[in-house]
């Protein structure tokens, strides 16, 4: 049986995905899996040895749908659910199966503050896609695969960090979704361990501002290594703290125990660190601290993100109570070792 599975982005979403892909590859025999995604999230998947074939999506979809036709596919399991999917399904004439996205749920959620959201992850909405296959959840978690050819030299990151660091994800796919500066500046003050700052060059700037308050202890690595490369720090941390962003998936599925902070976005969107097992509230993981301000009346306000807080002040991510934080990150470390 020859499957094409589809989800165009973005990292964390994608690595959701890859439950699906392990169980069908263990529990269906013969089973040939493709992958569809974006090129821009190429080394996401590349590794992945539960994937037979990748096809990446550039600008041409027709020129993708051309190529898609001539695997003659049996089924396609559509995790994107959007236009763009409607249109690749119409176009290649099998039977698919898409996940349901709930967007009158999320947007009751966000508008009304009214929560009809199922307690369960969306990787548990993703495997239902999979169910008519008598494919099943085998509760491992998350996966994800760093080449064998992406290695970190000692002398990549400071002597001082090589015994053990709390790994700070401080970048987001939108502003709202981002920790302050002046916040991340406190935790990486108030942490008794060396820091690292994780994320993408768009961070650079931020990161230097953070780091600029102890230059010895904090390691701004935002922008100096690829996504495998900072995927292998997250590996080595001790602690992860982050935001709700890509990062946060990929520690969850090394299984690192993760505090992570949600400002516009919230973890009942079945988007939270995922082990293989946990909700957000009957099913709880000590691996997992969330820290958002439920109490706030205009939370969540998006099920994505913005560039700029819509009510101007953006009180879900600056009213943060981290006071607990170092405790947590204490508890943690010694856990680890």
């Amino acid at each position: 049986m020859k499957l094409l599975v589809i989800r165009f982005s973005s990292i964390g979403d994608i690595v959701l995905t890859t439950p699906v892909l392990r169980c069908l590859k263990h529990q269906r025999k013969g089973i040939s899996i493709h992958y569809l995604t974006k090129l821009s999230y190429k080394d996401v998947v590349a590794a992945n040895p539960h994937i037979d074939k990748v096809h990446y999506l550039e600008d041409n979809i027709n020129a993708v749908i051309e190529n898609l036709k001539g695997e003659q596919f049996d089924e396609i399991i559509d995790l994107h659910n959007n236009l763009r999917t409607m249109r690749i399904k119409k176009a290649l004439k099998v039977r698919s199966y898409a996940f349901p996205k709930l967007n009158i749920q999320k947007w009751l959620l966000v508008n009304l503050k009214i929560n009809l959201m199922p307690d369960k992850s969306i990787v548990e909405r993703y495997l239902d896609t999979v169910k008519h296959l008598e494919v099943y959840n085998d509760g491992k978690g998350l996966d994800y695969f760093i080449p064998d050819n992406v290695k970190l030299a000692d002398n990549d990151i400071p002597m001082s960090h090589w015994a053990g660091f709390v790994g700070c994800v401080i970048g987001g796919s939108y502003n709202t979704k981002k920790l302050p500066v002046d916040k991340w500046k406190d935790i990486c003050l108030q942490s008794p361990y060396p820091v690292i700052l994780l994320g993408g060059p768009e961070d650079r700037e931020f990161g230097d501002m953070i780091a600029a308050n102890d230059k010895l202890k904090i390691y701004n690595s935002c922008g100096k290594f690829s996504l495998n490369e900072s995927a292998r720090l997250v590996q080595l941390a001790k602690v992860v703290v982050s935001n709700d962003t890509g990062l946060m998936h990929i520690a969850a599925a090394f299984n690192k125990t993760i505090v992570s902070f949600w400002g516009n976005t919230s973890p009942e969107m079945g988007m939270f660190p995922y082990f293989g097992f946990n909700n957000v509230n009957d099913r709880r993981t000590n691996k997992s601290i969330v820290i958002e301000n439920k109490k706030l009346y205009c939370h969540p306000c998006s099920k994505i993100g913005y560039n700029h807080c819509p009510e101007g002040h953006f009180r879900c991510m600056s009213d943060l109570n981290i006071s607990k934080l170092p405790t947590h990150i204490v508890t943690i470390w010694n856990a680890n070792n």
